[in-house]
């Protein structure tokens, strides 16, 4: 199986490199500053399940595709998924399979748009990992898990051959049957703490010690209300172990939009909180803590932007 990972950033670059470590033929889509930085060592991954050093990956170009690939393994951040999807697009063919590993759902309509239904899969990753200042990939956790699957959760027969292809690798991977229920739940997560640790500018534990923890599960809950709303209540064990992690004294945990916000970095503020909000519609509630939250990360981006402006 011929596999293009779009993105040897810090998710792409790790899944990819796992699979390029295992033997399987990977080819990373890369824009030139990344083909740069991966020229001097390789593509190197850090990470207490072990480490990895692949000199000279396979790199190309948005204009040097000759083929199509079998599978198309999508690794880009949301605010890029536009320029992706054009790049990306002379690779793929009628046979080709898309895996998505973007937050969020509204992605699956615009690739869908863009490739056909049948083209397009579900999927969602667990994991933790950032670029350090050389470029190299840091696993920050023991988590790293990748499920796929059908979206109209149907078993099928390219599944299980990239089942297998992943099969090996040096994480994780994971067929599902109900795709887009784990996509749902790992949104409302997703928002939930990136919400608060951004609006909080503080670490899970953090916002505990103050007396607050119960910010954090209201939070959780109006998200976990426009999932339900939606035909996609969370289930109950994924809802306790969510709201214990979210209000857990002591946890160093935080999201990677505050971190993105920290070193100013974009965000997946439209992507992550607003389309969530934007499916509460008339109901939304003008104070509610999501609505908040998305208005917080939303001036940070205008913040930024006239910072840009500014230094232009």
């Amino acid at each position: 199986m011929r596999t293009l990972v779009v993105g040897a950033g810090a998710i792409g670059g790790y899944f990819g490199g796992r699979l390029l470590e295992a033997g399987r033929d990977v080819t990373f889509l890369v824009r030139p500053r990344r083909a740069e930085e991966l020229a001097r060592p390789g593509l190197a991954i850090r990470s207490r399940m072990g480490d990895a050093d692949l000199p000279e990956p396979p790199l190309v170009f948005a204009d040097m595709f000759a083929e199509p690939f079998d599978l198309v393994l999508l690794a880009c951040k949301a605010y890029d998924l536009d320029g992706a999807m054009a790049s990306f697009a002379p690779a793929v063919g009628p046979d080709t399979a898309i895996l998505p590993l973007l937050n969020g759902i509204r992605h699956l309509d615009a690739l869908q748009a863009r490739f056909g239904v049948a083209s397009v899969l579900g999927g969602q990753c667990v994991i933790s990992t950032t670029l350090d200042r050389e470029g190299r990939i840091v696993h920050l956790g023991d988590a790293h898990a990748l499920t796929f699957g059908e979206l109209d959760v149907s078993a099928s027969a390219r599944i299980e051959a990239i089942g297998s292809e992943f099969s090996g690798a040096r994480f994780e991977a994971r067929p599902s049957n109900a795709i887009l229920q784990e996509m749902w739940e790992k949104w409302v997560f997703i928002a939930a703490s990136a919400g608060i640790t951004c609006l909080m500018r503080a670490a899970i534990g953090d916002i505990v010690a103050v007396g607050a923890a119960d910010l954090a599960a209201t939070l959780f809950a109006e998200c976990a209300a426009i999932a339900a709303r939606e035909g996609f209540a969370p289930r109950p064990a994924f809802a306790e172990r969510t709201r214990a992690m979210l209000t857990a004294p002591n946890s160093q945990l935080t999201a990677s939009m505050l971190r993105d916000i920290e070193r100013g970095a974009p965000v997946e503020a439209d992507h992550v909180l607003g389309d969530l909000l934007r499916r509460e519609g008339e109901a939304a509630d003008r104070s509610s803590l999501l609505r908040i939250s998305y208005a917080h990360a939303k001036a940070y981006e205008a913040r930024r932007a006239r910072g840009r402006a500014v230094a232009a």
